[in-house]
């Protein structure tokens, strides 16, 4: 764990972060989440969930993953509160990937009701990892609020239309104090690269690998992917030029 990703005091040694949604099977998952070498794996939680266990959970269990529990499908604070609320409960973990999104079309996040669940979750002591748009004035909002880290998105959800607007999201990181992790988008492994080399400190992705052609390959793609972008980001690629310029002296050596 030479470069671990660091939320809310604990340590990662993966920066890729894993959904379970899209997956045809349990088996087919189970790879791919081997091959991506995750650590924290969100997991839908609905109001039937709090009774007890699921098989992607038993799963999650078994491979020593973590479960972030995210509210997904929630559309309003009320609704992500109270999901988050019997996720704590179901899970007894306070940390919860927030989404509240403003229709069923885009899947875009809704600002206001957004905003408004996290102040109520930090308020109750939860560990926050908010979903939202790449706004970098709503991304520093949400970081004031108190969340712990905060997940723009490259697109919209499900769409792989990678990132569509890189300088907002650099503009995201270069204000930001907490991790900031690219989220939703993701089409293949050249994006969640690209997410890593404009700052990101992780990318959380799962239609990506859950709907490939094969979804274990394509995880371990990803895996790479995350590692190569981060360590091109620590290295610090050269600057852009409009003329060329040789590598080497214009005379040869005699």
């Amino acid at each position: 764990m030479d470069d671990p990703l660091l939320i809310a005091g604990r340590e990662f040694g993966s920066r890729l972060i894993t959904g379970t949604g899209g997956a045809t099977n349990l088996a087919v998952l189970e790879r791919a989440l081997i091959a991506s070498g995750t650590e924290l794996t969100t997991v839908a939680m609905r109001r039937s969930d709090a009774g007890g266990g699921t098989g992607v959970l038993d799963l999650l269990r078994k491979l020593g993953i973590e479960a972030l529990p995210n509210t997904a499908g929630c559309r309003t604070a009320a609704e992500a509160v109270l999901t988050a609320q019997l996720a704590r409960e179901a899970l007894e973990t306070n940390w919860v990937k927030l989404e509240v999104v403003a229709d069923d079309d885009t899947l875009l996040p809704d600002p206001v009701e957004l905003l408004d669940a996290a102040e109520q979750l930090v308020d109750q002591g939860f560990v926050v990892l908010a979903y939202t748009n790449d706004d970098p004035v709503l991304a520093l909002k949400l970081e004031e609020t108190g969340c712990a880290a905060v997940m723009p998105l490259g697109s919209p959800i499900g769409t792989g239309l990678g990132i569509r607007n890189p300088h907002n999201i650099e503009m995201i990181v270069s204000r930001a104090s907490v991790p900031i992790v690219l989220d939703a988008g993701i089409g293949t492994a050249s994006d969640a690269a690209l997410a890593m080399e404009l700052g990101c400190s992780a990318v959380l992705l799962a239609t990506a690998v859950t709907r490939a052609q094969d979804p274990e390959r394509m995880a371990s793609a990803m895996r790479a992917a995350v590692e190569a972008g981060r360590l091109a980001s620590q290295a610090g690629r050269i600057p852009k030029r409009f003329w060329a310029e040789a590598s080497s002296p214009g005379r040869p050596m005699g």
